[in-house]
């Protein structure tokens, strides 16, 4: 049976989230938005404290609503049946779920981040960073860097991967077997995936960390040959101990 990591919308205990003292951009002001176990840090170029939260509720009040009357798709550890009647964000987690081949939960937190990165850019912003448990979207219009981490691998924030504008917006997730509170059955120290949609990213980055079964360089090339064949990714990098593959439009960089 094919597992992933399992979000549960319930009331969690908050943890330091210490990767965030390293996401600078001082022409940007940080919003923090905490509704249950949905924890944003929002970079935008003005405050968006009031409009982050009425969105986070809105998002997340479908969720709800709709998992109470579907409790198979909170539970379900492989892709389902699309709904033509659900709320768009659960058409776009189905739909991304079944493209990684994963259940439908493995894109909630991408696509909190997207639906709400969305809206915030519909009230007129031009620039917009949202993330949730270090799945993100990112629309800026200047080039970025996103350090990679992967737990207790030496390349640990060792790695980076540039970022243009014209690729945004864009989501960039990142799932891992050695690091944070959610199940994967893979080793990976890390699997970042860079897409267009931040729901499918967020999936594919849980489908493919769930087969990255050892640091051995085969495996890893298997797993990115796994990847090429989802519809919609622009590329993955894959982390486990010291060894390290990428494929598709991944521009690395180190970093110090």
């Amino acid at each position: 049976m094919n597992r992933e990591k399992r979000k549960k919308i319930s009331p969690p205990a908050f943890k330091k989230r210490n990767y965030r003292q390293v996401i600078t951009a001082e022409d940007l002001v940080s919003s923090f938005i905490r509704v249950k176990e949905t924890d944003l840090h929002i970079l935008a170029p003005v405050n968006v404290d009031e409009a982050g939260n009425h969105f986070v509720h809105r998002y997340r009040n479908q969720l709800e609503n709709y998992i109470a009357s579907h409790p198979d798709f909170l539970t379900s550890l492989i892709p389902m049946e699309q709904d033509t009647l659900a709320p768009p964000i659960v058409k776009g987690m189905i739909k991304a779920a079944a493209a990684a081949n994963v259940g439908p939960m493995a894109a909630v937190a991408g696509a909190i981040a997207e639906f709400v990165g969305r809206d915030l850019l519909d009230t007129g912003l031009q620039e917009v960073m949202v993330e949730n448990g270090g799945d993100i979207f990112l629309k800026r219009n200047k080039e970025c860097v996103a350090a990679i981490f992967a737990g207790q691998s030496p390349l640990n924030k060792k790695v980076g991967l540039r970022i243009s504008p014209a690729m945004m917006p864009v989501g960039l997730c990142t799932s891992s077997g050695t690091v944070g509170h959610s199940l994967s059955l893979g080793k990976a120290d890390s699997v970042t995936v860079l897409s267009p949609s931040v729901l499918l990213a967020d999936a594919a980055a849980t489908g493919l960390g769930n087969v990255v079964t050892s640091g051995d360089q085969e495996n890893i090339n298997a797993v990115l040959a796994i990847a090429r064949a989802i519809p919609g990714l622009l590329g993955v990098i894959i982390i486990c101990g010291k060894k390290m593959g990428a494929w598709g439009e991944i521009n690395l960089v180190g970093l110090s």
